[in-house]
């Protein structure tokens, strides 16, 4: 490795360390103000799954096919064109249903229209199709889902579920996703480092979704 090529990779860890910092104490704050579990009444337990189910079911590979479609380097592509094979290859969609049937929270209308405009305004960010702000938003969801998933499922277990394949498949493979999305925001950053405006905008809605998703206000 030449000197260049260690100051270019530690520019860029210097560029990504604090971005991932900040991510990491946006998912703490989220985890710590979960309700709990055993202060919920059932149909508020079941309505956080509905809910959460609504939301991933059907976007979730919407959202990574943006991140895809958005970005120029070669290196990113590579990194989400795996996860998308993965949830495709799997059929994650079909995981998230078979949880929430068992859980006997299967999303109805009113479940799908508490979250709809925060939803839709996160799907609007997508469509923009900005490559540093989406993988940072995708890089801070995989990490929160796999910080969430151990509430989850301790949610579906009070519904009396024993059906735990999505929380347990996502657990241990969105670690491996964030990491490797972060790796993708590198060789993104590499390629542009000053198209960093809005960098946190898709964060924030996120963020206001999964409070949607929680409290269904």
């Amino acid at each position: 490795m030449t000197s260049a090529t260690v100051d270019t990779a530690t520019a860029t860890e210097s560029k990504t360390a604090p971005i991932q910092s900040r991510l990491d104490r946006t998912i703490d704050e989220l985890i710590e103000s979960l309700p709990n579990p055993e202060a919920l009444s059932d149909d508020e337990r079941r309505g956080i799954i509905a809910r959460y189910a609504a939301v991933l079911e059907g976007n979730f590979i919407y959202w990574m096919t943006g991140a895809y479609l958005s970005v120029g380097s070669d290196e990113a592509r590579a990194k989400i064109i795996d996860n998308l094979r993965e949830e495709v290859r799997d059929c994650h969609p079909g995981m998230m249903r078979r949880f929430a049937m068992a859980a006997q929270a299967v999303p109805t209308d009113t479940d799908a229209q508490a979250v709809y405009h925060n939803l839709m305004d996160v799907r609007s960010f997508i469509g923009r199709l900005d490559p540093v702000p989406t993988v940072v938003t995708m890089a801070f969801f995989e990490g929160f889902i796999q910080r969430f998933m151990p509430y989850l499922a301790g949610l579906a277990a009070r519904r009396g579920s024993s059906d735990m394949e999505y929380t347990d498949v996502h657990g241990v493979c969105d670690i491996t996703h964030t990491l490797e999305l972060f790796r993708a925001l590198e060789a993104e950053m590499a390629l542009a480092p000053s198209q960093t405006n809005g960098m946190f905008d898709g964060v924030e809605l996120l963020r206001r979704l999964i409070h949607n998703i929680v409290s269904g206000n």
